[in-house]
This record gives structure tokens, C-alpha cells and sequence, in this order.
């Protein structure tokens, strides 16, 4: 029984399954939900357990061995159903079904953190059967990644059953959060009972000073740090990334060292980037010595095998290309695929890209540019002609 904080609202359901196998893209994957480590399997053997958990037959001996060497896990001599809940085929995306998706469950959050990439953080999204309908809608989908982010993922209401009914749909979830509220036993419970595939956590600063600052919360450094001391008693499958900001920036080394002593991996985020709505503010706060030039971009599959999915269902190609989208609520799976097309639409070069003489070394997609254009054009945040990245 999952309890929301809505109150009277209550979802039965049973238990998440132990193995799940399922298509992803032109491959046939074995997975144990929480865990990295996965088994490419052929279609016959996918098949064999379709057949096998239609029919009621014991688990078959390949299975267990599967089991024991990547997880080290014993299965029961118990029918296949009971074991592996085994994903249908989906009938839609780039030839094979959306491996891939992102969730932003909600965009309120409890920090006020000026570099913002959502602008204005409203609590606003679907209501519990509206989730439960966006998650069915994923799972038909094919997607068996799932990123659940925010806004503050672990702050909002129906957060745990979310998560708990994604599991039980057979997907891999990872939590991204500012690990505010992860030292709460509640949370720490729902985690001990479905262990995330990875959880991502963001790392502001290195002292209760200078954290308390950027995020404009008092106390919340004390929290986090509560927060990492669960995580890693709960051997959690952390990553950190390090935000650099003209107001933490000093304290750079300090967060990597911070990261390092708890044995978290980390990577160090220094470039910050317009709002969702093309709004400049974030960009006044980059700590402008430690910018790094991005890789050069030679194209992405967004759109075509993972997609991007706001707090109302409106499904993008991603964060940033956001517009043209599609409606999953109400128009459902069947709508998916035209995000192929936008997806193309939103690579061409208009308006200041036209004419680029370092088209074949662009370090940034076109969605991108068109927010950085939509911001004032701050060319030498993004652009090889401007000089930054030359």
C-alpha cells in the first residue's frame, strides 16, 4: 500500500518485480532494477521467457545462472511470472521503441538558486491519476530509462508512488535531486525497497557560507550534508555533479574534495545556460575563468529513441528543444513518433546560425543557440565567432 501526501489518495499495488526483461532499441536486455550491471540476451531467450511466464513454467536454468553471475542473485525454483516481469515490444519511436526518457515531475523546488535553467518554479502538474496515466503511457513507449527530476523531485507529493509504480512498470530509475530531503526516513525507506539505478545529486558548495547563499536556503548546507551521511550508510548509487557559479567558485577545489571524501563519483558542470523561456538571468552568474569549451556536437537521437516529458505530459525532444511537442494526456503513445520530425526541424541552422563558416565544428546544438539568440545573444557564452571556444 502506497500512502500520498494528498491524503485520502491510496494506490494497491503489488510488488515491484525481482528481474525484467525487455526490448531496448534492436537489443533484448535482462536487468535487475537498482543495478547497473545488465545481460544482453538473444531474442529466442526473450521469447522462451514470454512463452515460459504466458504458461506458468519454472524458472529455466539459464535464467538462474544469468541471475547469480551478474547480481549474484539466487532465484527461487518459482514460476517465471513470479520473477521477471517481461516488457511487450512497442509499436512506436525510431524503428525499435524510445529506449530512453526524462521526467520532470514537478518544477517547484525548495532552493532559490539564481543560475536556474527553469525560470519561474511553480508547484503545478498532473494529479495522481494523470502520473499514473503518463506512466503507462512511458512504459507503452518502450522506455525502459527513466530519469525523474524537478524542480526538487523528493519534495513533491505524489513522488513515492510515482517512483514505486515506475518500478513496478519494469523501469530503471534515476533520481536526480538536490538531496535536501534525502536524509528523511520516508525517503530512505522507498529507497531501501526499490534502489534507484542512480541517483544524482547536485553539490552547490563546500561550506554552510557559501551554499546557504547560492541556494538561498538557510541551513540547507547541513541538510545535504545529512543527506550524503544516508546516502552512503544506504550504499546508494550516488554521482555528483559540482556546479560552478561566480558565487561558489572559490570553493571549486573544496566541492571536489568534498565529493572525493565521501567515494561519490562527481563531474564539474562550469557552463551555465538561458532559461527553458530564453531568459538571460543565469547567465549573469557563470564564473566566467572557469568556463570550459563544450565538445564539439555531431548530432543526438533526441526526438527518435529518448524524449523529454514536462509536470503537465507535454512530451519535447528534450529539456531545451521544447517546442513543437506533443501532448501525451491527450493524445497519448500514438503521438510520439511526429517528435522524429520536429526533432529534425529543430537541427537546422536558421536566423544567426545562417551561413556559419564553422558549421563542422560547432560545439552547440541548434536548440541551444536558438535560446542563447532568444537571451540577447551573448555569442561568446556559446559561440566559436564570438571568440570563447576559438
Amino acid at each position: 500500500m502506497i500512502e500520498t501526501n494528498a491524503g485520502a489518495q491510496r494506490l494497491t499495488t503489488k510488488s515491484a518485480p525481482r528481474l525484467v526483461a525487455s526490448p531496448f532499441l534492436a537489443q533484448y536486455l535482462l536487468v535487475q532494477p537498482g543495478w547497473a550491471a545488465g545481460v544482453r540476451i538473444p531474442k529466442v531467450r526473450y521469447e522462451e521467457l514470454r512463452t515460459a511466464g504466458a504458461e506458468g513454467r519454472s524458472v529455466p536454468d539459464w535464467l538462474a545462472d544469468a541471475a547469480r553471475d551478474a547480481w549474484g542473485t539466487e532465484l527461487p525454483s518459482s514460476p517465471v511470472g513470479d520473477v521477471v516481469l517481461v516488457r511487450e515490444r512497442s509499436r512506436y519511436g525510431y524503428g525499435y521503441g524510445y529506449g530512453k526518457a526524462s521526467w520532470e515531475i514537478n518544477l517547484g523546488c525548495d532552493y532559490d538558486c539564481e543560475f536556474c535553467y527553469l525560470g519561474e518554479k511553480r508547484f503545478e502538474g498532473l494529479d495522481w491519476a494523470g502520473k499514473q496515466t503518463l506512466l503507462q503511457t512511458l512504459r507503452d513507449a518502450g522506455v525502459l530509462w527513466l530519469q525523474i527530476t524537478g524542480g526538487e523531485v523528493l519534495i513533491d507529493r505524489e513522488f513515492g508512488a510515482s517512483y514505486e509504480y515506475a518500478h513496478q512498470l519494469g523501469m530503471m530509475v534515476q533520481v536526480s535531486s538536490n538531496g535536501s530531503s534525502l536524509r528523511k526516513q520516508p525517503i530512505r525507506d522507498l529507497f531501501a525497497r526499490h534502489r534507484p539505478y542512480r541517483l544524482t545529486l547536485s553539490v552547490y558548495g563546500a561550506t554552510a557560507e557559501t551554499y546557504d547563499k547560492v541556494t538561498r536556503n538557510r541551513g540547507a548546507f547541513g541538510r545535504f550534508l545529512k543527506g550524503l551521511d544516508a546516502a552512503r550508510e544506504d550504499r546508494l548509487p550516488v554521482r555528483l555533479n559540482v556546479i560552478v557559479s561566480d558565487g561558489n567558485a572559490h570553493e571549486t577545489d573544496a566541492m571536489v574534495r568534498l565529493s572525493k571524501s565521501y567515494g561519490f563519483p562527481h563531474q564539474v558542470f562550469t557552463n551555465m545556460s538561458p532559461t527553458i523561456d530564453g531568459e538571460a538571468n543565469p547567465l549573469a552568474t557563470q564564473a566566467l575563468d572557469h568556463l570550459k569549451a563544450r565538445s564539439v556536437f555531431t548530432g543526438c537521437n533526441a526526438g527518435h529513441t529518448f524524449f523529454h516529458v514536462n509536470p503537465h505530459g507535454i512530451a519535447s525532444i528534450c529539456k531545451v528543444g521544447h517546442d513543437p511537442s506533443v501532448n501525451l494526456i491527450t493524445e497519448g503513445v500514438e503521438a510520439l513518433p511526429r517528435l522524429g520530425a520536429v526533432a529534425e526541424s529543430l537541427q537546422l541552422r536558421t536566423g544567426g546560425c545562417s551561413g556559419c563558416t564553422k558549421v563542422g565544428t560547432c560545439r552547440t546544438c541548434r536548440p541551444l543557440a536558438r535560446l542563447y539568440q532568444e537571451a540577447g545573444d551573448r555569442r561568446e557564452l556559446y559561440c566559436q565567432h564570438g571568440g570563447y571556444g576559438s
